[in-house]
């Protein structure tokens, strides 16, 4: 006879993966590349402190749970590093493992799908300071180990203020801070100044 929480833990057991997914970006101090599930835990983090220092007015809850979904399409497609051509498409495939993952038969989360399809293409406060923050995150972590993916990678000046643009319309204090960073490490050789 099986135990009635088999079946949870076997989702449990699928969405661990998450932490087989490396990433291009290292961990502080540059030992080694952080893992997608390491990723998620800090945006999670991150996002809450964010959302509390800047005395946003949105859900905490709902936030979390976002963030907590965030990457977990990539237990099956990957990560697809931000300067990558083939950016473009991995949300579908991404979508394609969170509906996989939705109609697992362990899966107690209802909404699994719905939160997914919410922090990717919905304009609520939550999904912004989510996509804010997925991206400052790498990029800290860039600036904290001297640039060391961008340099591996030769990725430009001109890449990282394009694909950080978008941050200036509702975060502009944000956007501040990294553009003051990035002429940073453009002095200091990190990126490459084009």
């Amino acid at each position: 006879m099986s135990d009635p929480l088999d079946t949870v833990t076997q989702f449990l057991l699928e969405v661990d993966a998450l932490k087989t997914i490396d990433r291009r970006t290292y961990i502080k101090g540059g030992s080694r590349l952080e893992n997608s599930a390491e990723h998620s835990w800090h945006l999670a983090m991150a996002c809450w402190a964010l959302s509390e220092h800047l005395a946003l007015d949105l859900c905490q809850n709902t936030l979390i749970k976002l963030a907590l979904v965030h990457d977990l399409g990539e237990i099956d497609a990957g990560d697809t590093f931000l300067y990558a051509d083939s950016r473009n498409d991995a949300h579908e495939q991404e979508r394609e493992c969170v509906a996989r993952l939705q109609g697992h038969a362990g899966n107690p989360i209802k909404d699994l799908m719905e939160l997914w399809d919410t922090q990717e293409y919905s304009n609520k406060p939550e999904a912004k300071l989510l996509k804010v923050v997925d991206r400052i995150l790498p990029f800290l972590l860039n600036i904290e180990n001297e640039g060391r993916t961008w340099r591996e990678l030769g990725v430009k000046r001109s890449q990282v203020v394009a694909a950080h643009a978008f941050i200036n319309e509702d975060f502009p204090q944000i956007h501040e801070w990294l553009s003051r960073k990035v002429t940073l490490a453009v002095v200091n050789g990190w990126l490459i100044d084009a």
